[in-house]
């Protein structure tokens, strides 16, 4: 795997790709896990055997706000290294912040490009929390497609937001390239696996499992009939704040465009949820399909 660290040098090995060959790509922040393994195998089944698979590793300040937790975000590049290796990544791309940013060398907590990509999804529940957080994804995104220039976009169904407006995106920008879209990976007892997982302590750790009950219990109602939205949110809700975490939203929401349903789920929906447990800040999701 080759590590390339300037705008300069990743144009210049992308010159010397086949155009026959394939290219998937796998945007990260590092701090790697099995989930991202997953993303890394998929790209290389998507690209081919004679395909590229290039990944990134670039903690970006312009999707972080004031107060998150830019500084103290994991950065454990040379086992993130080892762990692409492993996974058979043909490519590493780690730029630094002014090679990602020039122009402004972007600081910590700064807003983004007003003149970025914004989606009306950008606004909603993570977007309403995060206000910003979705501008500064799409302006890194665009600005790694532009550079990279795949064929294929590999994220996952974890920021199931964030893939939601990553596709509208890319769509509405006449990006050519595909997007896959990889299942949510879990722990054994269903914790979806994230870079942020790191900071639970052994005693909230249990825990934490209890957003991924929540979720499957609610898909489980809607699926034999009880489909009020009251019921579902309050279920959700209950169930999460009696194990002692913090619900910021626990919905049910249109599976495309995330919207919420008036009184009863009538449609293929996204169930929801987003708490904070001590100082670790949990997001899952659960699809239900339509009947």
């Amino acid at each position: 795997m080759q590590i390339i660290r300037t705008i300069t040098e990743l144009q210049r090995r992308r010159r010397d790709i086949s155009a026959a060959a394939r290219v998937a790509f796998v945007p990260t922040m590092g701090a790697l896990h099995a989930g991202h393994g997953r993303l890394v195998q998929l790209a290389r089944q998507a690209a081919g055997p004679d395909g590229c698979v290039i990944a990134s590793i670039f903690v970006n300040p312009k999707q972080f706000g004031p107060g998150e937790d830019f500084a103290s975000y994991p950065r454990p590049f040379a086992e993130d290294a080892r762990l692409l290796r492993q996974w058979r990544a043909d490519i590493l791309f780690a730029p630094t912040e002014r090679e990602m940013y020039p122009e402004a060398a972007a600081p910590a907590n700064s807003s983004p490009d007003p003149a970025g990509y914004r989606d009306p999804l950008g606004d909603v529940l993570e977007g309403k929390i995060r206000p910003g957080h979705f501008r500064g994804v799409c302006a890194v995104v665009a600005r790694l497609l532009a550079l990279v220039q795949p064929n294929v976009l590999i994220l996952g169904q974890k920021d199931y937001q964030q893939q939601l407006i990553l596709r509208r995106m890319i769509r509405e920008m006449n990006f050519p390239v595909d997007v896959l879209t990889a299942p949510t990976i879990r722990e054994p007892d269903g914790l979806a696996m994230s870079s942020r997982n790191r900071r639970l302590t052994p005693r909230e750790r249990p825990a934490a499992a209890v957003v991924y009950r929540a979720l499957c219990q609610a898909k489980d109602e809607i699926l034999n009939g009880r489909r009020e939205v009251k019921h579902l949110i309050e279920e959700m809700t209950g169930s999460i704040s009696a194990a002692g975490l913090e619900v910021q939203y626990a919905l049910p929401c249109h599976a495309d465009t995330l919207a919420e349903f008036a009184g009863v789920v009538n449609d293929r929906c996204v169930l929801l949820v987003a708490a904070r447990l001590g100082a670790t800040r949990l997001i899952d999701n659960v699809v239900v399909p339509r009947e």
